[in-house]
């Protein structure tokens, strides 16, 4: 009966809450029963986040994951979202949310068992690539679930939601966010297509439109990374994008993030060719 309350008690709990909690990537320190070693995390955060509305060129698929692979170091917090529009069965799905181990000072192993510590290092040797397994295997499937046929994109929304969850991390001092989208809302509330085309967004417009319907979030002065920016799906009538369509994307979204707390780093169009930093 106990154990059934505490389950109904976690059932009423906000979702955000739930998120702060999980960890998918099992702690080496636990396993190895040596928790009184236990360091603290990097205070570094990544977080992924992946629009379900646009399917990524193979290319970017893989260019990405060689990025996450490269700034995800031990002590780090890795999260990966996906989002689409919020219809029946699409919505902001938290998919991933791991912490991986940083290794103890050899004063701090001095009065530890030989055998547990043993059993540590082998853990942390193979942490890395547990994640890697574990995350990649994740982040593959969501990025082939994208489908050409959900009619919104609803990008702003779901970035208010991101930054909710990211309040709950107290422990994360700098957050880094990697947004692989083709950026073009298409919601209730604006629309960055016209006559089934991609439109020159009128920044000022868009951003009152934004301030309006309470659209800006709080990423906590985290460092956004863009990849897809532009890409379009095969019911779109014009594969063309003038340069002068990509600088207002461009624009908005700086500017978006900037009233987000958050800096725009790189807007991949569609390729990001920088590494996260």
């Amino acid at each position: 009966m106990k154990a059934l309350k505490v389950l109904l008690l976690a059932a009423l709990l906000p979702c955000a809450v739930l998120a702060s909690e999980r960890n998918d990537l099992p702690s080496c320190y636990d396993r190895a029963k040596l928790p009184e070693l236990k360091q603290p995390a990097s205070g570094r955060e990544l977080v992924v986040v992946v629009d379900q509305t646009i399917p990524m060129p193979t290319d970017i698929q893989k260019a990405s994951w060689g990025q996450i692979s490269r700034f995800v170091q031990p002590g780090d917090s890795v999260k990966l979202y996906s989002f689409s529009a919020f219809v029946p069965g699409e919505y902001l799905r938290l998919i991933y949310s791991g912490t991986l181990d940083t290794a103890a000072s050899e004063e701090q192993r001095d009065d530890a068992s030989t055998r547990k510590l043993r059993l540590l290092d082998q853990c942390l040797t193979q942490q890395k690539k547990a994640f890697e397994s574990g995350f990649g295997a994740q982040f593959v499937k969501t990025l082939r679930e994208a489908r050409q046929d959900i009619p919104k994109s609803e990008i702003m929304s779901a970035l208010r939601k991101v930054g909710e969850d990211m309040k709950t991390t107290a422990s994360v001092n700098e957050h880094v966010i990697l947004l692989i989208s083709d950026m073009l809302e298409h919601s209730d509330y604006t629309s960055f297509y016209a006559a089934n085309q991609i439109k020159a967004v009128n920044v000022a417009e868009e951003m009152k439109k934004a301030q309006q319907h309470e659209l800006f979030a709080d990423l906590g002065g985290a460092r956004v990374y863009v990849a897809g920016a532009g890409l379009i799906t095969d019911g779109i009538k014009q594969s063309y994008r003038s340069g002068k369509t990509m600088d207002a994307l461009n624009q908005f979204w700086g500017d978006y993030f900037k009233h987000s707390n958050a800096q725009l780093e790189a807007f991949g169009t569609p390729s990001l060719s920088v590494d996260l930093n």
